[in-house]
């Protein structure tokens, strides 16, 4: 598979030409007029070529008339024969995929909604929305996709003769598309990509083509060998050589056409730190090392490893690539970093894995780094709803490597360190759902925090009923990313028809209001990343604030249903 590369709006200045022995096409803005040339052999009759190039040989006087041939049996060899491309028989495209909001729109009809599977023939414009995506195969195999925001129609979609090659020309209003070319034998094989200052043509080579705002146009090339000529008002400019990038290399053209020199492409981003599960709930953000010399990194994540169901995409300005969520699945991820000219580098990829469901609970005591007594000390979080057990994990280092407590059926969230020597310790918990008719699905542990555990001084002989106000405050704290801020919601009922609170945070934790009245209540929280994002409300956590009435043995006071007993 060949894998083309491109991103050209309406001001490009460049002609990038790959596989360097294909036939001469001559590009002219008029797709009535696009031509094949044909250099004469031995042999050849304008019926022969009428048969070979238009599958008809009763067009003959078709190409007489065209290139005004005395004899159609006696051509004269070197010379050259145009073949008008509208002669040879349509062929169609196929849509493959898509993703968000794009539409279709035949040369005769109106603008359609999208679908996988939908034919698409010649000349049909296809307007590609945000956060979309689109892949269409061709007649040959080869696929193109379509960016978001990008506008691109299939100007020409034929075949050369019954069983010959495909003849293809796109032409781009905007936005970016990419290509991966079957490779092809066949020299008068076609595959342009247009704009109108622009033609890209490939041909057994794997490279990419982009121009910035400014007009600078890039290119970079991954396989093969790309020739880049330097183009003005939609010609060749007279007597200009090709530069010539071997595989590894790019170079950048300004906006008067001038090409600057071959470089080396940067090398790939380095993605090794990167988890190959990711947790994060409500935003997909996934933060990658800088790479030498880089000035952006580009990149996607697709169900595919040949990137070719693209669910998400983006240009950032450093490493920290941050997206709306994804469902839990298998995915891959793809980045380039972007140097000082705007030139793309050697791509990076790996599988990841989301996995986000059941979500953890949330932290409720102790605040990270506090002391606990021993033997009666206690870790707590929340109830998750529909949680069928949790599992709580007490391990001597952060990467838990050796459990010291691992009590995975929990009833509920909370589990006493009766047997916990003094020391230092980390935590973590996640949830157990039960599916109907299916195995125990764990979810994620929440991060690892830190407590200690500390003998408890003597404590007072309190054979009575005992008033505290230490039952009646609610505190939380969950992970976060630098510089995000937080919207917490507090309801009594699981679908928050009653908001009882409704705040928003600097810093990941939240403390109930004093005097909150006693009972069950629902948390839930949504995340106002510095990018702009925000995800969905996090699902619901139950918490229980206390009445401080506690019983002798130190049990929260409650009623034969099991409610707190209400503060007087």
């Amino acid at each position: 598979m060949v894998i083309h590369r491109l991103a050209l709006p309406l001001s490009a200045i460049a002609m990038v030409t790959a596989g360097l022995g294909c036939a001469h096409a001559q590009a002219t803005p008029d797709p009535q007029t696009d031509e094949i040339a044909h250099t004469v052999r031995a042999g050849d009759t304008l019926e022969g070529l009428a048969n070979a190039y238009l599958d008809n040989p009763r067009q003959w006087p078709l190409l007489q008339q065209r290139n005004k041939v005395a004899d159609p049996r006696r051509l004269q060899p070197g010379s050259t024969v145009w073949i008008p491309v509208r002669l040879q028989p349509q062929a169609s495209a196929q849509v493959e995929f898509v993703q968000g909001n794009a539409t279709a729109q035949a040369p005769r009809g109106d603008a359609q909604p999208l679908a996988q599977g939908a034919r698409l023939d010649e000349g049909t414009r296809l307007q590609v929305g945000p956060d979309s995506f689109v892949a269409v195969r061709l007649a040959d195999g080869t696929l193109v996709r379509v960016q978001p925001q990008s506008d691109l129609q299939l100007r020409q979609l034929r075949r050369r003769g019954r069983a010959g090659s495909i003849q293809s020309v796109m032409e781009m209003r905007a936005g970016s598309v990419e290509s991966s070319v079957t490779p092809s034998t066949d020299a008068l094989r076609r595959f342009e990509i247009r704009t109108p200052r622009a033609v890209t043509s490939v041909r057994g080579t794997e490279f990419g083509v982009a121009l910035a705002a400014s007009g600078q146009a890039t290119a970079s090339v991954l396989e093969g060998t790309v020739a880049v000529q330097s183009r003005a008002e939609g010609a060749l400019q007279p007597g200009a050589d090709a530069t010539l990038l071997a595989r590894g290399q790019g170079l950048s053209v300004a906006p008067d056409g001038t090409l600057g020199a071959p470089r080396p492409l940067l090398a790939p981003p380095d993605l090794s730190t990167v988890p190959a599960q990711l947790h994060d709930l409500g935003l997909l953000a996934i933060t990658v090392p800088a790479t030498p010399g880089a000035s952006a990194y580009v990149a996607q994540v697709a169900r595919d490893a040949a990137m070719t169901q693209v669910l998400r995409s983006g240009r950032f300005a450093d490493g920290q690539l941050r997206w709306a969520a994804l469902d839990d699945g298998s995915y891959h991820l793809a980045v380039r970093a972007v140097d000082e000219a705007g030139i793309a580098g050697q791509p990076a990829t790996r599988p990841i894995t989301i996995k986000t469901r059941p979500v953890p609970p949330l932290y409720q005591q102790p605040a990270p780094g506090a002391v606990l007594p021993r033997v009666t000390g206690t870790l707590r979080c929340t109830e998750v709803p529909g949680a069928r057990w949790y599992r709580i994990q007490v391990a001597a280092s952060a990467d838990f490597a050796s459990p010291l407590l691992d009590e995975g059926r929990l009833s509920t969230c909370q589990l006493t360190l009766a047997t916990l020597p003094l020391g230092n310790y980390f935590w973590r918990a996640a949830t157990i759902a039960e599916p109907a008719g299916g195995a125990p699905d764990q979810g994620p542990f929440a991060p690892a925090q830190p407590f200690s555990v500390a003998q408890q001084p003597a404590a007072l002989d309190l054979s009575s009923l005992q008033a505290t106000d230490g039952d009646t405050i609610v505190r939380l704290h969950w992970p976060a990313q630098a510089g995000q801020r937080f919207r917490v919601q507090l309801a009594p009922d699981l679908e928050f028809k009653t908001i009882t609170q409704d705040i928003q945070l600097d810093e990941p934790r939240w403390t109930s209001a004093d005097g909150l009245a006693a009972g069950t209540y629902f948390v839930r929280i949504q995340v106002l990343d510095p990018s702009g994002l925000q995800s969905e409300f996090s699902p619901p956590r139950s918490i229980r604030v206390g009445t401080g009435l506690n019983t002798s043995s130190g049990l929260p006071l409650s009623t034969m249903g099991g409610e707190p007993v209400r503060r007087p």
